[in-house]
């Protein structure tokens, strides 16, 4: 691929076929996701001048089926009055603000304005269906005076026939509710925390009612802290709870993250989702080195969009499970590649990656019970099972499940292509005990892997530099054989400009 002017060779290099990316500029935190009865629209915290981030506006861009996006002009501006930080969108149907002709409705966002010194929630509306915004002329429709005080979330909730809007009293550590039956006039209601971890700010607040697979549902709290998350720097906790239209209240103490890696932050739901079934998006990326990531005239990339529901682990405690939204109509013809279907210790097959930007591997593995009478070892005595995938630049991405210990890990420490104090190279993910079987769905695009494990019960997300791209995958069992009874591998077609033929 040929730079285009302006940019380097690690600007293309780098720039995901299926993630969405800013086509210029520093992109973070996704907002304002809405499905307005037509297509989806991916708003987002933009920097349009420079690959480092600040001067926020609102990017946008717009799917009919969240994977082909298609860039569109700024949304919302920064102003005089400040900055425009994170927020929200939704359908006004009904016309509850008053805004549009009488018997119309339209989309409305709520954000927060944000000045040195001040943060307030401002609103502003679409007539043309989300390209353009007018302010609302007796902004800002919710002021504490205080200068962390960002992010609002807003959503119908249909018993109190009102709108409820979450918004993050960051340095407080708080999350604080508030009613309005008209979008504009805003009541407090409740508020939530400290819980859970705190770090320096509470962030991205989202609250919504979750599916419970099998039936019910339950309404999940999520809060991003920024720094301070366990791996460092940032990340999304959850809280499982009811939520009676007032108050949020969590059904236990516990902290939980949304992904046990350490590049995805600030997720965020859509509103007026036709199946009525969350689909979320997060930010790709970690606060502690996104601005100096390897590229030249854009930083930033979106997670895949999931869909969201919960099941209870072996405990009966509600947890989260994501899987990426259909990939199918992106694959191209399946790898003509077929590993044995059962690997002995100490074997292991090779495979070229098919030629494509993005690859999809989902397979399905059981490791033998563990042999008697083993010596110790560093190689996984009772048994591991390996993916790499690799380059001749003697650069490796490891994937791997130790069944004595019944967890996974995800190395990208062997890349060569980005170096930093704070770029973690290695993480981990406690499966369920005992168990020795493992499915797993890995998306490799460029310069991120998702890796989707047991059906979406946990899920990593990492940014990858490669100083040259991956084009082997190599599977390895040791310690003790291994069983395979799925195993696919995909190309994926580009689908982020995927006409335009550049980066």
């Amino acid at each position: 691929m040929t730079p285009t002017p302006g940019t380097t060779l690690s600007d293309a290099e780098y720039r995901p076929a299926i993630h969405f990316s800013p086509r210029i500029g520093f992109m973070n935190d996704p907002n304002g996701l809405v499905h307005d009865g037509t297509q989806w629209h991916l708003y987002y915290q933009f920097d349009p001048f420079a690959p480092y981030a600040g001067r926020v506006h609102w990017g946008h861009a717009t799917s009919p089926d969240l994977y082909h996006w298609q860039d569109q002009p700024v949304a919302i501006d920064q102003t005089p009055a400040g900055e425009a930080f994170s927020g929200s969108a939704v359908m006004d149907a009904h016309n509850t603000s008053g805004l549009f002709p009488e018997g119309t409705g339209g989309l409305v966002a709520l954000y927060t304005r944000a000045a040195p010194d001040r943060q307030s929630q401002y609103l502003a509306w679409s007539t043309d269906s989300g390209l353009t915004f007018t302010e609302y002329a007796q902004n800002p429709v919710l002021d504490l005076q205080l200068s962390s005080f960002r992010d609002p979330q807003v959503f119908f909730h249909a018993p109190t026939q009102r709108w409820i809007m979450c918004v993050a009293l960051s340095r407080d550590h708080q999350i604080a509710f508030f009613g309005s039956s008209n979008l504009l006039q805003w009541t407090e209601l409740s508020r939530f925390g400290p819980s859970g971890m705190t770090g320096v700010d509470y962030e991205c607040p989202n609250l919504l009612e979750v599916p419970i697979e099998g039936g019910k549902t339950a309404w999940v709290l999520f809060v991003s802290i920024n720094p301070g998350a366990p791996q460092g720097g940032s990340a999304t906790q959850y809280f499982v709870g009811t939520f009676d239209g007032t108050r949020f209240v969590p059904e236990s103490d516990t902290t939980e993250f949304v992904d046990f890696a350490k590049d995805f932050y600030a997720l965020q739901f859509f509103t007026n989702v036709p199946s009525g079934n969350p689909v979320s998006i997060g930010w790709l990326n970690n606060w502690q080195y996104c601005q100096e990531t390897p590229a030249n005239s854009w930083r930033g990339v979106m997670s895949l969009p999931r869909r969201v529901s919960l099941a209870p682990d072996t405990t009966q405690r509600l947890k989260l499970i994501q899987r990426p939204e259909d990939l199918t109509p992106l694959r191209g013809t399946a790898a003509d590649a077929t590993p044995p279907s059962r690997m002995d210790a100490g074997s292991s097959w090779e495979t070229p990656l098919p030629a494509s930007a993005a690859h999809e591997v989902r397979m399905s593995v059981e490791i033998d019970a563990q042999p008697a009478g083993l010596p110790p070892g560093d190689k996984g005595r009772s048994g591991r099972f390996v993916l790499n995938f690799l380059n001749s630049n003697e650069e490796t991405l490891s994937i791997g499940f130790d069944a004595f210990t019944a967890q996974l890990w995800l190395d990208r420490g062997k890349l060569k292509g980005f170096s930093h104090p704070f770029f973690t190279n290695s993480f981990s993910a406690a499966l369920t005990p005992d168990q020795r079987k493992i499915t797993l769905h890995i998306v490799l695009d460029k310069c991120s892997v998702e890796v989707f494990v047991n059906n979406g019960q946990q899920t990593g997300s990492a940014l990858l530099f490669p100083a040259t791209p991956l084009d082997r995958l190599r599977l390895s069992a040791t310690g003790a054989g291994a069983t395979l009874s799925h195993f696919e591998l995909f190309p994926l077609k580009q689908t982020v400009r995927a006409e335009e033929g550049q980066i």
